[in-house]
């Protein structure tokens, strides 16, 4: 299978999953429907290793393959991504973890919580992990999890954040995601209590920081030569323009075929709504040329082996956040035109995409000031580290 063939088949699932957009909301998971049709069709593979059966495509045919998927589904996008790109990270673990999770299962998923809210505590031969992660998105699906940690000395001192991979079995899902956007995507609970990950099963943020991973001495793809943010930070900014861009079409048709009536005549006619769609429409043009722009320029200089500077990693860093920040601004014009429709409770496309992108905002990645800060810093000289770069 080739990746063109993946975006082929994603593209004739997207019906599928708009139809059944309602239901998984309810579900507050992914059905398994929808995760066994996304794995035949090759999607959870783009990023895996080709050592593993993946295809380790360029960064700009998997956010084109999420962009599909999260246009169909904001749930479906957000969970579906999450544990497509965590086969790229897998990629960067010593090539003993990738052996762990794909040598007898090649088609196994994987779920994370980043964020070091468990307690580590350094052993022979490696650590022993307890406590508690949120917002697991897709975890119901998943064989293996990567859960943040701080390592400290005797004292308490945190000396290292690293990441640890571990599998379904030393974890349990706690089932807590009942949210008001984001319902289907499963973003649970993963509770962890004294288990053992030995070394090789983790990896610190330097090394990830850097680019000086272990997984690179079997896996010699230029994908794997990128930033973290440039892969995972994308994926979820990718994500929120999509659902925008999902309600923005829904809305077009709606007011193409049965508009509603302001100002004396029918909304499509309004000069007023014209321009709130034309603004909104622009608002997402801007937000995805930026993604790609980034994302495309550090594939071209992980391609030819060369470094990627910080300003770029930098700038890549302010535009996912402002994607994220366009989107939501793109549905809140749509509901400016809408009028009252979409503020009853039911089924309804555009109030999906509001409630969506008001929860996804709340990702760490999502955080305009953070990343505006980092940027500007960069640009006037100053020192400039942050995991999420």
């Amino acid at each position: 299978m080739h990746d063109q063939d993946v975006l082929t088949a994603v593209r004739a699932l997207a019906p599928a999953l708009r139809e059944r957009a309602t239901g998984t909301e309810a579900l507050r998971r992914l059905p398994d429907t929808t995760v066994r049709e996304l794995a035949d069709a090759g999607f959870f593979r783009l990023l895996q290793p080709r050592a593993y059966g993946g295809l380790a495509t360029a960064p700009a045919v998997f956010h084109t393959a999420v962009h599909e998927i999260a246009r169909a589904c904001g749930s479906t996008g957000w969970a579906a991504s999450v544990l497509a790109v965590h086969a790229w990270f897998v990629a960067q673990l010593d090539p003993r973890a990738q052996q762990d999770v794909w040598e007898t299962d090649a088609d196994a998923r994987i779920c994370s919580s980043h964020a070091p809210t468990g307690r580590v505590t350094a052993v022979d031969g490696g650590y022993r992990l307890s406590g508690r992660w949120h917002f697991s998105a897709g975890c119901d699906h998943a064989r293996w999890a990567l859960l943040g940690g701080l390592v400290s000395d005797g004292g308490g001192t945190p000396l290292d954040m690293r990441t640890f991979l571990v599998p379904s079995a030393d974890y349990r899902v706690d089932d807590v995601w009942d949210t008001v956007g984001l319902r289907g995507s499963g973003s649970n609970d993963l509770v962890v209590d004294d288990a053992f990950v030995p070394a090789h099963r983790t990896l610190g943020y330097g090394a990830v920081a850097t680019l000086r991973c272990p997984g690179h001495a079997t896996n010699p793809e230029p994908v794997y030569r990128l930033p973290y943010a440039a892969v995972f930070t994308t994926t979820l900014a990718t994500v929120t323009v999509a659902i925008a861009e999902g309600a923005y079409e829904d809305h077009l048709a709606a007011a193409r075929g049965n508009p509603r009536a302001a100002a004396g005549r029918p909304a499509a006619e309004d000069p007023f709504a014209q321009v709130r769609l034309a603004r909104a429409a622009g608002e997402i043009d801007a937000a995805r040329l930026q993604l790609a722009r980034s994302t495309d320029e550090m594939y071209a200089l992980a391609a030819r082996g060369a470094e990627i500077p910080t300003e770029l990693r930098a700038r890549t860093r302010r535009d996912q956040a402002l994607a994220g920040e366009r989107a939501r601004t793109a549905v809140d014009l749509l509901l400016e035109n809408a009028g009252r429709g979409p503020l009853r409770v039911g089924d309804d496309v555009l109030q999906r995409a509001w409630r969506d992108l008001q929860t996804g905002r709340g990702q760490a990645a999502n955080d305009v000031e953070r990343a505006l800060v980092l940027f500007a810093r960069d640009a006037l000289g100053m020192d400039v580290d942050d995991p999420m770069l």
